[in-house]
């Protein structure tokens, strides 16, 4: 049909995962046969709303990332593209490297192996219908802000925080401008750029989107140390 949407994913693996010690960088380590980044890379290719794929990855293993992708029979990779020095640099990269065709974007981070199509699902439709969305989960524990001092200042409602994960989708113009305008904002002005902490920081505060809030999944955990490797490797042999 003409007038099918046309929607796109950016898998972010970027990082040099220095936490998890390892000699091997963290998005090529093995989780029950595959290297992690696989797992959402398969994840999307599976969808069948998801017409293209951009791997964003480190920039001296490109070829290697290629050889993966052709070994997965990964046909909806159209792009791999090399990161920058902080994620949302490389987000943005991914972000250039898509098709102009492109209605909405998901973006997701290569260390979080265990994305389930229904959280895929939950992010198209809440960025269709909102524009900008995060798969999110509400927190389970009780979570004190400090003083700054060492001490409990104040005890936070648990029922108005939710945990982000990604993906994070988004009306593909909306973000791509949202991007530039910062990109421009840190040259021109410089900013603190450890605050950008996730693609919807950058809509909130370089547009006048809200950030929708849809269902994500409490075992869609984002691997950082080696624990987290055992819980993901369990997770994906039940799911």
């Amino acid at each position: 049909m003409a007038d099918r949407l046309h929607i796109a994913a950016i898998v972010v693996a970027a990082g040099s995962g220095t936490r998890m010690g390892t000699t091997e960088k963290k998005q090529f380590l093995p989780v029950n046969g595959l290297p992690l980044m696989a797992w959402p890379l398969l994840a999307f290719e599976k969808n069948p709303a998801v017409d293209q794929i951009v791997l964003v990855t480190v920039e001296e293993d490109l070829d290697r990332a290629l050889k993966m992708c052709m070994d997965l029979r990964l046909s909806k990779v159209k792009n791999i593209v090399a990161g920058g020095d902080k994620r949302f640099r490389s987000v943005y990269r991914g972000l250039l490297a898509l098709e102009p065709t492109t209605d909405y974007v998901l973006i997701h981070d290569g260390a979080r192996p265990c994305l389930t199509q229904e959280v895929i699902r939950n992010c198209i439709k809440g960025a269709v219908q909102e524009k900008a969305c995060v798969a999110a989960v509400k927190e389970k524990n009780t979570i004190k802000k400090s003083d700054g001092n060492g001490h409990a200042a104040e005890t936070l409602d648990r029922d108005r925080l939710y945990e982000v994960q990604t993906p994070q989708a988004f009306d593909y113009r909306l973000i791509l401008r949202a991007y530039y305008d910062l990109k421009r904002t840190i040259e021109e002005y410089g900013t603190d750029e450890a605050k950008i902490t996730d693609d919807a920081v950058v809509v909130e505060n370089m547009t006048e989107t809200k950030v929708a809030f849809v269902e994500g999944d409490y075992r869609n955990i984002k691997v950082t140390t080696p624990e987290d490797l055992i819980v993901a490797e369990a997770f994906l042999k039940n799911q």
